[in-house]
């Protein structure tokens, strides 16, 4: 860094990248205003480094703001520098990575700095599904800094001291930061879902270089895959048992048990992350029943169901897989929707969009039916009938309209009424509609479900299927883009 201090956000760009690969850009441009006097305050490099490195010797482009020179504010220069960068990383096809740490828009240079602020998200925009972006907050990120991240296709945060917000929490009515602090990462990454992951700096550094390790380097040319060291028909007796702990099941799935979960705090009764298979990445979505510690012992229960949030969550990483072409594996164990007040507001719209991105998306796309597999909510979950490629099904899942005592029930209601022994009756009737219409034979012989495999032979199987799929081409209507 041949103009910049041993300052925070030079220090942060080296424990990043390779040793001794960063090449500065731009190391000599400071603030063009004069105004308010800002021409006799020191503004090396205008409060942000910009250049280029690499990760495990792949390239990328990154920006580092330093607090130090007004606060890490954003003036005209300042927004230009990080336009330039992204201009570098689309001509190149690099990731760009930002470390925030910025009070702002810088008020002495008004409608300057303002400028330069939308031009950087044009920027952002442009670069959007071409190359993968990257935020990482160390320290204040407020007004449109947060929305300039919230564009990013991952966003880290430093877990005590860095600030994410758009108002203030004590900006807020009725609120202060001691009540609610809105601006606090597990604010962010447990209620918001806006932040992907968090830890304290060296975890999050790390944290960045594994997940550029996964991802493609643009949308057209993937330098994601890696040499696979593990048994490609490696079996696992234990993954029968691992229909509520999908995260387990992944684990087990994965190459050297390999799996990067992201938005882990937010909505954890879907899980969304990277694992490999035969060294590629694959993106995977699925639900939650059940979360384990690391010591094996259960902390938390959840309902087989879809939630706004949990939506939500699947439909911002699919859409982020299918953009840079990166195949899709589902865990399906699912009944139906949450039943609450709060979740109406917005169910209809989430399922809607995370069904419409999984139809959408043109990759590779493989579903394991684990457990339950119960009307609209597994259609959502990419089934066949909205385009999967390949549906397996574990020899004790359930796929139907609904549980079958509900259906009987409905069913057979005036023979119910009229019986002596209405629970022999039920069982009876239940125990036919299972097995005629909603078991995992009875999907199949339909070709609902392409093969019915042994829990154990799971990773071997989605293996193959992905390895037939590697040359899919699906085209899809000329149109500009979808409106859902």
């Amino acid at each position: 860094m041949s103009n910049s201090a041993q300052t925070s956000a030079s220090k942060r760009i080296a424990a990043l990248l390779d040793e001794n690969s960063f090449v500065e850009v731009g190391a000599y441009i400071t603030a063009r205003s004069t105004d308010f006097n800002l021409a006799e305050k020191a503004t090396p490099e205008d409060g942000v480094i910009t250049g280029y490195g690499t990760i495990d010797g792949s390239l990328v482009y990154v920006y580092s703001q330093d607090a130090s020179v007004l606060g890490g504010s954003i003036g005209e220069m300042h927004a230009k520098k990080i336009s330039g960068i992204y201009a570098m990383a689309e001509k190149m096809g690099a990731p760009v990575i930002g470390l925030i740490d910025c009070a702002g828009l810088r008020l002495q240079e008004s409608t300057d700095a303002l400028d330069g602020f939308g031009k950087l998200y044009v920027s952002q925009v442009m670069a959007s599904g071409v190359v993968p972006q990257i935020s990482a907050i160390f320290g204040t990120c407020g007004g449109g800094m947060a929305v300039s991240s919230a564009m990013a296709d991952f966003i880290f945060m430093e877990d005590k001291k860095a600030k994410l917000f758009v108002n203030a929490p004590n900006a807020l009515e009725g609120n202060y930061a001691e009540k609610c602090n809105t601006a606090s990462a597990a604010f962010q990454s447990e209620d918001t879902g806006l932040v992907d992951f968090t830890g304290d700096e060296a975890s999050i550094l790390a944290q960045i270089r594994t997940l550029v390790s996964v991802l493609p380097a643009n949308n057209e040319d993937d330098a994601s895959y890696g040499e696979c060291t593990d048994d490609l028909n490696r079996g696992s007796a234990a993954l029968a048992g691992y229909v509520g702990a999908s995260d387990l099941a992944l684990k087990e799935i994965s190459d050297d048990g390999f799996f990067l979960e992201v938005k882990k705090n937010f909505a954890p009764s879907m899980v969304t992350g990277f694992i490999r298979l035969n060294g590629s990445t694959v993106g995977c979505v699925a639900n939650r029943t059940q979360v384990y510690g690391e010591n094996g012992v259960k902390e938390a229960e959840y309902e087989a169901v879809l939630t706004g949030n949990g939506c939500d969550k699947a439909t911002k990483f699919v859409s982020f897989c299918d953009a840079f072409n990166i195949p899709l594996l589902t865990l399906v164990n699912v009944k139906g929707y949450k039943g609450s007040k709060n979740t109406e507001k917005k169910i209809a719209k989430a399922a809607g969009r995370l069904t419409y991105a999984y139809a959408n998306a043109s990759v590779p796309k493989v579903t394991v039916v684990t457990g339950e597999a119960y009307g609209t909510a597994y259609l959502t979950m990419n089934s066949k009938s909205i385009g999967a490629d390949v549906v397996y099904a574990w020899p004790n899942a359930v796929i139907g309209m609904m549980e079958a005592s509900a259906a009987a029930k409905i069913m057979y209601a005036d023979e119910i009424a009229a019986a002596d022994d209405k629970v022999a009756l039920i069982n009876e009737k239940a125990a036919s509609y299972r097995e005629l219409q909603s078991s995992a034979l009875a999907a199949a012989k339909r070709g609902y479900v392409d093969d019915i495999i042994e829990a154990a032979d799971t990773r071997k199987r989605v293996i193959a299927a992905f390895e037939m799929l590697f040359t899919k081409r699906e085209d899809r209507p000329d149109r500009k883009h979808g409106t859902v």
